[in-house]
């Protein structure tokens, strides 16, 4: 069974992080193996002050004992983190955990909406910038990717994504998918580049009212799913736009918290075997 190790944080409450990504690989087919950086009491947006534990000494502990047992993984993605020193030990477990054939996927949590989150430093923003040149994928949404090309956080606002993608590529060396465009109106889409075969693409799903969190992390982890089980870029990326767009428009439908998250739970059989067609707008 493939094994993919998820670097991130859990939030106890509101569907995001580790919260979502551990049944979503799940349900795809993949032994989900946590490695959480940071636990916090609720997301952060919305709920108020929150509890946060840090966990870098456990972090560390864990990939001195995950490498004493020669474990390998078939999938490594990493998302929020806390602190420079914990970027940095995701780069040790890419380093020391990736299997020769591993897929490396990078979310690289940031900023979103013109602006870097408020726990966010410039010397941060280095960090994640060194981390993602260990990625095959990286899954910026537009703020993020200006970050990463040192642009000021609000400067591809609007951006169709598509040139962003291959700028973000390193010259064809790493894929690349842009989330968070507006290729139409009434829709939203994600931008990509596939280094394996040279094409770029746009893939496009119905925008669903509301703005909820944690779909990034839910995009992520279908992505990272499927190209674990093998799919090509454009088909992971098509499942998992489409699956964000079926759970945004049932939880807006059933008058949910948004701050809570999407309710992707019921949904989950739609990822099993083939899940969604990539043409499936409804």
């Amino acid at each position: 069974m493939r094994k993919v190790a998820a670097i991130h944080d859990l939030s106890c409450f509101g569907r995001c992080s580790l919260a979502v990504i551990l049944p979503v690989l799940s349900v795809m087919g993949v032994q989900a193996c946590p490695l959480p950086g940071t636990v916090l009491s609720t997301h952060t947006g919305g709920f108020g002050p929150v509890a946060r534990t840090d966990l870098t000494g456990q972090v560390e502990g864990t990939l001195e004992h995950w490498q004493r047992l020669g474990l390998s993984f078939d999938g490594i993605y990493t998302g929020y983190m806390a602190s420079v020193e914990q970027i940095q030990q995701a780069i040790q477990a890419v380093e020391c955990l990736a299997a020769p054939q591993a897929q490396v996927v990078v979310d690289p949590v940031l900023g979103d909406h013109g602006k870097l989150y408020s726990s966010m430093t410039q010397e941060m923003a280095q960090a994640m910038a060194q981390l993602c040149t260990h990625a095959h994928v990286i899954t910026p949404n537009l703020t993020e990717a200006a970050i990463l090309l040192g642009l000021a956080p609000d400067a591809l606002l609007g951006a169709k994504g598509a040139d962003v993608a291959l700028e973000l590529s390193q010259q064809g060396e790493r894929s690349v998918v842009v989330t968070g465009v507006t290729p139409e109106e009434g829709y939203t889409g994600a931008a990509w580049f596939d280094r394996t075969t040279g094409q770029a693409g746009t893939t496009v799903a119905v925008r669903a009212p509301g703005d909820y969190p944690g779909t990034g992390d839910l995009f992520s982890a279908v992505l990272t799913g499927g190209l674990v089980m093998g799919e090509s870029l454009e088909r992971a990326v098509g499942r998992a736009a489409h699956f964000i767009s079926r759970c945004a428009s049932y939880t807006a439908a059933m008058g949910s918290d948004v701050r809570e998250g999407v309710l992707f739970e019921p949904l989950l059989p739609l990822l099993l075997g083939d899940g969604l067609a990539m043409d499936d707008r409804i």
